[in-house]
């Protein structure tokens, strides 16, 4: 395989969950009618409010997800990375799980996000995704297999830790997923440099569909939904309203970066 046209699905997904799968089925629709083959969601795409209540409904969130991404990617013969939602971890728990359903509609892949969002943007923008939260355990995780190209897995907060990116391409990632609910301040400042960054370092493809817009009563994200090529190159731009970025990733470029700018080989640490 080598093209592949990729969708990055941008949402503005609100605390009912119900009318976010709705959002986002509309969106993949749109994408698999614009000749996507790998269609990608956001981080928290069917529910994006209240962490605590978030929690309170994950059962029937991840009871939901499961049963309707499978039923999607087998309808519309697509396949389709389920970008971040919470599935159970025991103890007290979730996880922010990512999960890539192939086009029949079997499950091939999971990540639970590592990196947990624990931060004080500003005053009034505090958020402690460990209080409901269990980090998953610290390994790369990358989906390979002749159906599709090697997709290296990441959520959000991760962009910030390259040590994760790099085992991803030492893996055989071509595609880095990252999946995301980025807030403004830290998107505004922050979030095209460091994907680019690890387009570059790693001469991969990026996929990161993101949130955009208010999300309940208090969050706030930033929206740029991003497809970069492995040079670093913003090839798509999803602004500020929700909707649907399509890019059709020549893997040959992938290969020919690596071999006219070797930097990973390089490499002596």
């Amino acid at each position: 395989m080598k093209t592949i046209r990729t969708a990055a699905i941008q949402l503005n997904s609100q605390p009912d969950s119900e009318q976010s799968i709705r959002q986002a089925r509309t969106l993949v629709e749109e994408a698999a009618d614009q000749g996507a083959e790998l269609v990608c969601l956001p981080e928290n795409f069917a529910f994006l409010g209240d962490e605590r209540e978030k929690f309170r409904q994950a059962p029937y969130i991840a009871k939901a997800v499961e049963r309707e991404l499978p039923a999607w990617a087998s309808q519309l013969d697509i396949a389709i990375l389920g970008g971040g939602y919470p599935a159970s971890a025991g103890e007290g728990k979730i996880y922010n799980r990512s999960l890539l359903v192939l086009r029949d509609g079997s499950v091939a892949a999971a990540y639970d996000k590592i990196h947990l969002f624990d931060v004080s943007v500003t005053k009034n923008d505090t958020y402690r995704e460990s209080a409901t939260v269990q980090g998953g355990r610290p390994e790369a995780v990358v989906y390979r297999n002749d159906d599709l190209p090697a997709i290296g897995f990441s959520i959000c907060y991760d962009v910030r830790f390259p040590e994760l990116y790099r085992k991803l391409m030492e893996k055989g990632a071509q595609i880095l997923t990252v999946p995301s609910a980025f807030t403004r301040p830290t998107g505004k400042a922050h979030w095209d440099v460091l994907l680019r960054a690890r387009a570059i370092e790693n001469s991969c493809y990026v996929i990161a569909p993101a949130q955009t817009g208010r999300h309940g009563e208090k969050r706030e994200t930033y929206g740029h939904s991003l497809i970069i090529d492995p040079w670093g190159t913003v090839l798509r731009d999803a602004g500020e309203e929700s909707g649907v970025i399509v890019f059709d990733l020549d893997l040959q470029v992938v290969e020919d970066v690596r071999r006219k700018l070797p930097a990973i080989t390089h490499r002596r640490m």
